[in-house]
């Protein structure tokens, strides 16, 4: 009974085992077809095809220029390289602070010459909760030996200074700075016999007003698509300037509204730390504001960047030497739809200068303010103040510069115009010449 018992359950089994091998077998023919016949990947071929894969994904990254454009950057003199060199350095202090978290922010500081607004600046920066978590780029216009020695004394995270080698500020008898024969002020070309296309006023360049906007092209371009560090991250970046109190919650609310952005406004290209209006301290309300892009504290990712870079040619064109008035006045309206941005109801940064940018360049200057002094902050801007749960307020009307408005001028000349739009092809084009 026990041996028909047993022949009878090999009997049954014997089709549930051809099954299980026909399985095997199957399993393992996919195997070999998915990997070469069989044999599996080295490490190094699979090394490089994560390689092709990023090369991929960077090629994708790359925007379609104009073929018959070709970039040309003034001739450097000594200074310019070696401040171009000293931009390909590492960032400073990586074994304090070795790895950047996921979720991290990369910060990005332009400044001119203001030291006495600069050291407000690191002074703030030095109390955010979190901020030893982020890559701080310090970007130059110029060089400065005071505005160095603050940004080397920067001890609470990663620290990189980059220069703008091509800035007015260190050509001072050529271009971009003043070439002899330029023409001056309402000089007219034709009866001085001299060089430059005057703006939509009469009135000839004048190089510390077009570094405005020329440092701030470079840099843009140089961060996203030059440096090491930054030109195959994605996420977004925050930029800041040298007359921005950055309060000690700026940095988690910023997190937390790069994380809110893509469910609770969709349609927001940015996030702020502030509201567009500079005076402004916010609403105080129970919701989050969604209004224009302001220039305090604003960060957007690599998509955003590839709209604004498509619009070079806008940008460069456009007869205005403020960076922001030219994005407001002509690249954000050609986007088809509002550029929102997304931020608290309360501020966490603020400007607090009152000197214009070419005063309080030194420390006997007239004009200082106490800036930091100035800002009040509540216990409430010290710790991250912004909900999840909490609504969107879409402000749909704002005053302020809009498509139409023709431009403060200062941007006439051929040359500006050329630099400009050389600085968004120097990092896609193999053949860049020199002037």
């Amino acid at each position: 009974m026990a041996l028909h018992h047993g022949a009878r359950l090999r009997s049954r089994a014997a089709p549930l085992l051809a099954v299980v091998v026909l399985a095997v077998l199957a399993l393992v023919s996919l195997l070999r077809a998915s990997h070469g016949g069989g044999r599996l990947a080295p490490p190094a071929a699979v090394s490089a095809a994560a390689a092709r894969n990023r090369n991929r994904t960077a090629a994708q990254r790359k925007i379609l220029l104009d073929p018959s454009f070709t970039p040309r950057l003034p001739r450097q003199g000594a200074l310019s390289l070696s401040l171009a060199r000293r931009n390909a350095l590492p960032p400073r202090n990586a074994a304090r602070f070795p790895s950047l978290p996921d979720g991290h922010l990369k910060i990005v500081l332009y400044v001119h010459n203001r030291p006495r607004y600069l050291r407000l600046v690191v002074d703030s920066l030095s109390r955010v909760d979190g901020i030893g978590e982020a890559l701080l780029v310090v970007s130059h216009d110029g060089y400065f030996p005071e505005m160095d020695e603050i940004v080397k004394g920067i001890a609470f995270c990663q620290v990189k200074q980059i220069f703008a080698p091509y800035s007015p500020h260190l050509f001072p008898d050529s271009f971009p700075g003043v070439a002899p024969g330029d023409c001056r002020d309402k000089d007219r070309a034709a009866e001085k016999r001299c060089r430059g296309e005057p703006d939509q006023y009469g009135n000839h360049r004048s190089p510390r007003i077009v570094s405005l906007k020329h440092h701030w092209w470079w840099m843009m371009n140089t961060v996203w698509d030059g440096m090491e560090e930054t030109r195959d991250f994605d996420g977004h970046i925050l930029f800041i300037e040298e007359d921005h109190y950055i309060f000690p919650n700026a940095y988690r609310n910023a997190q937390l509204l790069v994380d809110l952005k893509p469910k609770k406004c969709p349609q927001c290209y940015a996030v702020n730390l502030a509201p567009s209006d500079v005076k402004a301290k916010g609403e105080g309300w129970e919701s989050m504001v969604a209004e224009k892009m302001g220039n305090i504290g604003y960060a957007f990712n690599r998509t955003v960047w590839r709209k604004i870079h498509a619009k070079a040619k806008q940008f460069c064109d456009f007869d205005e030497y403020n960076w922001d008035i030219t994005m407001w006045a002509t690249v954000y309206p050609s986007f088809g739809a509002p550029v929102y941005s997304l931020r608290g109801p309360r501020r966490s940064a603020a400007h607090f200068g009152k000197c214009g940018l070419h005063q309080g360049q030194d420390s006997s200057s007239v004009c200082v303010d106490n800036g930091a002094g100035a800002i009040e902050l509540d216990a409430i801007d010290k710790v991250p103040n912004i909900k999840a749960d909490w609504p969107v307020h879409i402000i749909r009307k704002q005053p302020g510069y809009q498509a139409g408005f023709k431009g403060w001028g200062g941007w006439g000349d051929r040359r500006d115009r050329e630099l400009c739009l050389s600085f968004a092809y120097m990092y896609h084009v193999k053949d860049t010449l020199s002037a």
